[in-house]
Formats: C-alpha cells, structure tokens, sequence
C-alpha cells in the first residue's frame, strides 16, 4: 500500500517518514511541499543522507492516482484549504493538523483565528483517539489525527469518565508541559537557544488551541450527558526537544482508593498496546517513552482532598503526532494495529 505525505519537512512530516522507513505494509510513494518542491528530501535534512526522494509539488489527483493514503502533515489552516479537493477524490485522508477537529460551528474561528474547513467535510472527519474509536476509524475515510497535549490528556482522563467516576460537572486542572519541537519547526524568538535555554515558560495562558477539542472529548464520554464544566489548561515549555508531561487533578464522585484506580486504568487499557499503566505508587517520565508511540500513565487518589492526579506522558512527535496518524492508517486499511511502530524508546 502506498501513502504520500504532504508537509514533509516539517517535523512531523520528518517524523512520518522515520516511522514508514521501516514499516511492513505502507511504502512512501511521493513527498510534497508547498515551498521546495524540486529539490532533494536530504538537501536540509542531513539525516536522511540515504534518501534521495525528490520533493514534488502538492497535486492532490496526481496524489489521488498513485497513493492509497495522504498525510496531511501541514500547519492548521492549510488542511482546511486541500481538503475539498482530496474529499472528492479516492484516496483515504490523515490531517495531522487541527483543521478538522473541532465539531461545534465557529468553534474552529475563535480558538485558531482561521478560516474553517467547509462543514460537510468536518461533520465527515473520524476523530482519530486510536484507543477510543477504533470501530469509527477503521470505517473512515477522513481522519482527524488528535493534537499532542489532546492525546496525553485524554488517555489519562478517558478511564474516569467511562467508568462513570467523573461528571460533566467535575472540575478538571491540566498542567501540562511540552519540549521545544511542540512549536513546530520554523524558528522563532520563543524557541532562540538563548531564549529557551535554561529557561521555564507558560505560553497561551488560558486561551489554547485544545482546551475545545479536550472538552469536546470530555463532553462524549461523561455519562451524565450534560454540558461540560469548563476545563483549566495550560500549557509551557521546558528546554528539551521532545515530549510532553499532562498533570491532572479532578475530584471525582466518591471515595475511591489509588489501588482501585491503577486496576481500573490497567483493566480500561488491557487491550490497547501503546498505553502503559504505571504500577501503584509509580509515575512516568517523558524519558521513558521518548522517540516511541507508547503514552505512559500513572495514577493517585489524594484521600485528604477527594481528587486523583493523573500523570500522562507521551513523545510529541509520536504519539502526539506521526506515529499516531500511522496507527490510525493501520486501522483504517484493516493492518495490525502496532504495525510499523512497535520499537521500543530511545534510552538513555
């Protein structure tokens, strides 16, 4: 099967091609790119001296006639403008972006200050959550792939509002922390070295891009079926490259205890492979799942407040981004969901 990625240099795009390098069943047909169309992959990206692939201009039915797939590995706002000419052709759609996320009408205006996608497409979109709509994706032909800080977020709250432990009323804090590459790869003044190194920084205090799409999420799975609370979530950066660390308080409806909780996030996630629940008492570290598509969790409940704190970390890059999308082309074209990913984290 053959996909073609669109946004190739850009680090998730890179990241796509690291993965599918090496994977059993999909095979790169073409790279494209917006802006350097023409030269060779390896010119700007020494590490892939190896390839010699041409980058090609963005011709969605030249794509359509060679590819099974496209990943759409653009910056939000460009998906929104491809995707009505990669809808009517016949090919399967992956946007890495946040273009097709958001379902509410003019929710996608206010947070990414852009034109929406046209809303038959978006109502289309299957929100790519690969341990939570796996029936969905393997039916689509339009994928929403999560953000990053969505992904980490949500794998560690999914389990309480399944199990009816959290209500749409239930107050939930999300401090969470991401690596420098989060910001994608153009430099900027908040990225500089002399700016970010030994430097801790919040960025988008209140007003990120997520918070919709976590509470949209949120909003599916409380059981109770009304509107959800409102969501506190921020977001820094921390002077590393990759990965990103979700700290989560929630009160949640009655007493529980930390044991039950690791049983509950252990037996809610038996199946999933990508999703490891920390033994009682542990807590993960982005570390440990650095350069892989594993999301690691661990778990507490706070009997003095009443509140559990969920620790979720995941690569930014991976999880949060290409290898996810990657899991989600292995559902969607009935291939074994580990497929091309299961490697162990780069370590030390």
């Amino acid at each position: 099967m053959f996909v073609s990625i669109v946004g190739a240099t850009g680090y998730g795009g890179l990241e796509l091609i690291r993965f599918l390098n090496n994977h059993p069943y999909l095979k790169i047909k073409s790279l494209h790119t917006s802006s350097q169309y023409g030269r060779s992959l390896n010119e700007e990206n020494a590490h892939l001296m190896h390839m010699k692939d041409k980058l090609e201009e963005i011709d969605p039915e030249a794509i359509a006639n060679n590819a099974d797939i496209v990943f759409l590995a653009t910056p939000s706002g460009v998906s929104s403008q491809l995707i009505t000419q990669f809808s009517n052709l016949d090919i399967k759609v992956i946007d890495l972006s946040g273009d097709l996320r958001l379902q509410t009408p003019g929710e996608y205006e206010h947070w990414y200050k852009k034109t929406a996608a046209p809303r038959p497409i978006i109502e289309k979109a299957v929100y790519g959550l690969a341990e939570w709509n796996r029936k969905a994706i393997k039916e689509a032909t339009i994928i929403a792939n999560p953000g990053c800080y969505s992904t980490a977020s949500l794998l560690g709250l999914a389990p309480l509002y399944t199990a009816g432990l959290a209500e749409s009323t239930a107050e939930v804090i999300i401090d969470a922390k991401s690596g420098v590459s989060g910001a994608g790869k153009s430099p900027s003044a908040i990225t500089h070295f002399s700016e970010m190194n030994e430097n801790f920084k919040i960025y988008k205090v209140n007003q990120h891009q997520h918070i919709p799409e976590i509470e949209q999420q949120l909003g599916r799975w409380s059981q109770d079926m009304q509107p959800i609370q409102p969501i506190t979530f921020n977001t820094h950066l921390v002077p590393m490259t990759r990965g990103i660390m979700a700290t989560i308080y929630i009160k949640v409806n009655r007493q529980t205890s930390s044991a039950e909780l690791v049983d509950l996030y252990k037996t809610t996630y038996e199946d999933h492979p990508f999703v490891r629940v920390q033994p009682l008492g542990h807590f993960p570290s982005t570390k440990q799942v650095y350069g892989s598509n594993f999301c690691d969790i661990g778990v507490t409940y706070d009997e003095r407040t009443g509140k559990v704190t969920v620790v979720s970390v995941i690569d930014n890059l991976v999880k949060g981004a290409a290898g996810q999308a990657i899991q989600n082309a292995n559902l969607l074209m009935g291939l074994e969901e580990t497929a091309g990913l299961w490697h162990s984290p780069l370590y030390p």
